[in-house]
């Protein structure tokens, strides 16, 4: 059996209170598939950099988990065909 193996690169930014994360899935044919997610810190809160990049990063990859089912579920349509009455 052949190991497959797809890279998730997470891409994050931040700004002033807000923290931008970008995940990035790349397959072994390059094809690739992002998700994105975005974290606030609340201003009364104290300013801890980690939290902003954990939530914005899990956020991103929840994005990229559902475009992905989405990717998945299109391919599942093009394969069945046209559908038959």
């Amino acid at each position: 059996m052949e190991a497959k193996r797809w890279t998730v690169q997470i891409y994050i930014s931040e700004e002033g209170d807000e923290t931008n994360a970008r995940a990035v899935l790349t397959t072994r044919d390059s094809s690739s598939v992002t998700g994105r997610g975005t974290a606030r810190r609340n201003p009364v809160d104290r300013p801890v950099p980690e939290i902003g990049d954990e939530l914005a990063a899990s956020r991103a990859l929840e994005d990229l988990a559902f475009r992905l089912h989405d990717v998945a579920a299109a391919d599942i349509v093009d394969m069945a065909g046209p559908v038959r009455s």
